[in-house]
């Protein structure tokens, strides 16, 4: 119920509510868009006969929230409900709730257990919990390498500034429901130059990602799609050239090139409160955060075509998630080595 958010809670988290009586489900919700009801909220609304919750058990993914925000503590709310049982997977370790959820409920008279299936709950906001401790997005490497490890074709000066696709047509759809689901998408210059791509979603239903494009020199021109205004951009450059004004929904964001660039990015993306980000490319812009061991997580696809030769795929060391076929590709997932 929890991953029902996955894409619109940000920045609070996905979470799934389930209420309990006698052994028969009664009410259940997961957190509504920003701003909307959170998970327990919903789930008690569902509940037809209110009486029943003064003997039923609440089961949550993530610690009830105890203060004010967009909506009341939804602490308070089950106490005032008289549920006697909560039973919490995971401790939120936002600063603003960290145990005072729990705490609260106990000194109420509720009796909280802690802890079931807590892995598996953590897993389902790992973005959130990567920005609030590690102070970073959640950061998703993607691309698509051909069977002999090629990225691209060498491109040729004056060549049409379109995608070289390597991967087939369901594993790119897949590509845009990822999108859907990140806060952020990031590419470099060489690959907007050569692809003009659009970065947004077109082959799925679901929110644009907010375009982050590194663009030292300001080479990129403001013809290209990654310019058109129809979603928030950041750019990230040196150049102290301004051109925002003349564009909508532009940021520029000024760096330097001759520091870590990948850790800079991580800070003026926290500081904006960008909670994910998917790296499409290219090569380089892919190979400097796996250099600095800045990503989470790398989504490969391995297409069925022969280059002989190119641009070679970067090259990571993590362990394998997952492998499966979307038709005739072939789809890896890694995670960093402990």
């Amino acid at each position: 119920m929890a991953k029902n958010g996955l894409g619109v809670t940000r920045p609070n988290p996905m979470v799934g509510c389930v209420i309990v009586c006698d052994d028969i489900i009664i009410g259940d919700g997961y957190t509504s868009p920003y701003g909307q009801n959170h998970a327990e909220v919903n789930a008690i609304e569902s509940v037809k006969d209110k009486n029943l919750l003064q003997k039923s058990t609440l089961y949550v993914s993530l610690e009830p929230c105890n203060h004010h925000g967009k909506t009341p503590p939804c602490s308070d709310l089950i106490i005032k409900s008289k549920i006697p049982k909560v039973v919490v997977a995971v401790i939120d370790e936002h600063s603003v709730v960290a145990g005072k959820g729990i705490e609260h409920l106990k000194k109420n008279g509720c009796e909280v257990t802690v802890g079931v299936l807590e892995e598996e709950c953590k897993e389902i906001n790992k973005r959130f919990f990567t920005f609030h401790n590690k102070k970073r997005p959640y950061i998703i490497l993607k691309w698509a390498e051909t069977r002999d490890g090629f990225i691209d074709v060498l491109r040729e000066k004056g060549a049409e500034k379109k995608p070289n696709w390597i991967s087939n047509t369901y594993s790119q759809q897949l590509v845009h429901k990822w999108r859907s689901e990140e806060h952020a998408i990031l590419v470099g210059t060489n690959t907007v130059i050569a692809d003009n791509p659009k970065l947004n979603v077109r082959k799925w239903s679901g929110e644009n990602p907010i375009r982050l494009i590194l663009d030292n020199s300001l080479r990129i021109p403001l013809d290209f799609h990654v310019f058109d205004g129809s979603v928030e951009t950041i750019v990230f450059t040196s150049s102290k050239s301004l051109f925002s004004d003349e564009k909508e929904n532009l940021q520029i964001e000024h760096i330097d090139y001759a520091q870590n660039v990948p850790q800079q990015i991580c800070d003026i993306l926290y500081k904006n409160n960008i909670q994910s980000v998917i790296i499409e490319g290219g090569a380089q812009t892919l190979r400097g955060f796996i250099n600095t061991d800045l990503w989470d997580e790398a989504r490969v696809f391995i297409g069925n075509k022969k280059f002989g030769k190119g641009l070679k795929a970067p090259k990571i060391d993590g362990a394998i998630k997952s492998i499966e076929e979307i038709n005739s590709d072939i789809l890896k997932i890694a995670i960093p080595l402990v």
